[in-house]
């Protein structure tokens, strides 16, 4: 009832705060006392409360049970996830009665009135230096150790502060985020575009006492060189801004290098230098391991992730794990669904580009897969590569039942619906289901009545295009299948198997009743009927 009439009885005697329940005081007391009975058996950290000693347990297991369902991110307890979720509403409902800002935590605006109060509460122990929040404290103190933690995944670099590796790697990404709104120039840092605003609005920035610029054309240089991927330094001479690159100087013509075998511009030296071993055929990372070579550092590191066996990306919704970010975004299209090459002749998507050019061929025509045996063509390796089965005999796929073999696993997963008499497919008009969808689609040709494949000599009809190409043959006299063991020649690989039984003796259809055997089904049907007294 307290819940309702709002009676607090229960007061704590150090500060005056008041609870409905005794249970609510003494998990408060123990801020006052300092006593924190439940300690983690793995890491030795103490809690106050019970509940904050199972959240903490996460961190050990890992366990991240709340997930956002629009980005599938995870987090280890609902507030996380709540405060997450805000990003994506815009929702900020915490405001600064100061200036107005507003923050999507509490957490946040606390931090943020520190500005306005000055309190600096983290103070550095080697240097006094003190900050208004523990992970600007944290970022200082890898001044003081070292450390580098940040280290990106294409070229190895390190760094000491997450936001540092973030701006790194736009040089790998190419992404330019902060554009110009006069001249639509992009840039990937937001100070690069505010010193280039300066050559709209005729301010002259200042950069240190040692870097005076002058002119428009110099920021740009400024602004190309800071995105530079390689050391150089700048010098000053004359009012002209050169680059020093190995003791040479060097000035750039009109903002840009350009090079001289084939005329493209590029924005840096380092750029330039680069593209140059395109044709000097220059590849100056050579693996340790195996000895390739290759034209970049980030190539090759990222050919090193094959020696080592390492995966750093790993995707969140399902654990699995990839050596390369371009496969794990590739992997996270399954999760979102998200398919962004379409055909221009029909409109179909394709979540990778690979595959919408291999069904680019189905408008084409293009089939650049040529058997050698015969000259048939394909349009995908992989349908060669089955085809070339029939000339080698191999059949790779067993049925562990009935020891049939066959030269695909598709047809040996179908083949395996015999021995469990699983019928996936089901026809929506009359219920009756079918082993294969291929039997299904002939099924509803049934309810159509729709022969859309007419023979071009006869003027005969059929509802399924394999019916018309073998009844084509009956035209053209062609019979491709040949038994090996007497030459004769059938025009179905069908009847093929169904001869070859004289050879072999083989009887593959079995009376459940008494125990006959016979080489064709036809055979055991007419039997069975010995058995279930039906006359003909």
């Amino acid at each position: 009832m307290r819940i309702h009439t709002g009676e607090k009885p229960f007061t704590c005697t150090q500060c005056g705060k008041r609870f409905n329940q005794s249970s609510h005081l003494n998990l408060h007391m123990k801020i006052h006392t300092g006593e924190k009975p439940f300690t983690c058996t793995q890491c030795g950290k103490s809690f106050g409360q019970s509940s904050y000693l199972n959240l903490h347990m996460r961190i050990h297991t890992g366990e991240k049970p709340f997930t956002c369902t629009l980005c599938w991110r995870s987090f280890i307890c609902s507030s996380h996830l709540n405060q997450h979720m805000r990003i994506h509403t815009r929702e900020k409902p915490f405001t600064c009665a100061q200036c107005g800002k507003s923050f999507s935590s509490s957490s946040n605006l606390y931090q943020h009135m520190r500005i306005h109060t000055g309190e600096k509460p983290f103070t550095c122990t080697q240097c006094g230096k003190s900050f208004n929040c523990s992970s600007n404290l944290n970022q200082h103190m890898r001044n003081h150790t070292r450390e580098k933690p940040f280290r990106c995944t294409q070229c190895m670099k390190s760094f000491n502060c997450s936001s540092d590796l973030n701006l790194h790697m736009r040089i790998h990404t190419e992404e330019k985020p902060f554009t110009c709104t006069q001249c639509g120039r992009n840039y990937s840092q937001s100070s690069s575009l505010k010193r280039h605003m300066m050559s709209h609005t005729e301010e002259k920035p200042f950069m240190s006492n040692h870097f005076p610029i002058t002119s428009a054309s110099q920021t740009d240089l400024i602004e190309d060189y800071e995105e530079s991927k390689e050391e150089e330094h700048r010098v000053k001479i004359e009012d002209k801004t050169y680059l020093e690159t190995d003791g040479i100087l060097k000035v750039r013509d009109k903002g840009c290098f350009t090079c001289t075998q084939c005329g493209k511009s590029l924005a840096s030296k380092s750029k330039l230098k680069i593209h140059l071993r395109i044709h000097t055929g220059e590849k100056p990372f050579t693996c340790t391991q195996c000895g390739k070579s290759f034209s970049h550092s980030a190539n090759l590191n990222q050919h090193m992730i094959i020696h080592t066996g390492e995966k750093p990306f790993m995707c969140t919704p399902c654990g699995k794990s990839f050596s390369q970010l371009s496969s794990f975004n590739q992997h996270m299209r399954i999760h979102t669904g998200e398919k962004p090459f379409s055909c221009t002749q029909c409109g179909k998507s394709f979540s990778q580009s690979s595959n919408l050019n291999l069904h680019m061929r189905i408008h084409t025509g293009e089939k650049p897969f040529t058997c050698t045996q015969c000259g048939k063509s394909f349009s995908h390796s992989s349908h060669l590569n089955q085809h070339m089965m029939i000339h080698t005999g191999e059949k790779p796929f067993t049925c562990t039942q009935c020891g049939k073999s066959f030269s695909q696993s598709s047809s040996l997963n179908q083949h395996m619906r015999i021995h469990t008499g699983e019928k996936p497919f089901t026809c929506t008009q009359c219920g009756k289901s079918f082993s294969k969808s291929s039997s299904l689609y002939r099924h509803m040709k049934v309810h159509t009545g729709k022969k859309t494949f007419t023979c071009p000599q006869c003027g005969k009809s059929f509802s399924l295009s394999s019916s018309l190409y073998r009844h084509l043959k009956i035209h053209t006299g062609e019979k491709p299948f040949t038994c090996t063991q007497c030459g004769k020649s059938f025009n179905q690989l069908s009847y093929l198997n169904k001869h070859m039984r004289i050879h072999t003796g083989k009887r593959s259809f079995t009376c459940t009743r008494c125990g006959k055997s016979f080489t064709h089904s036809s055979h055991l049907k007419k039997h069975m009927k010995i058995h279930t007294g039906v006359r003909e």
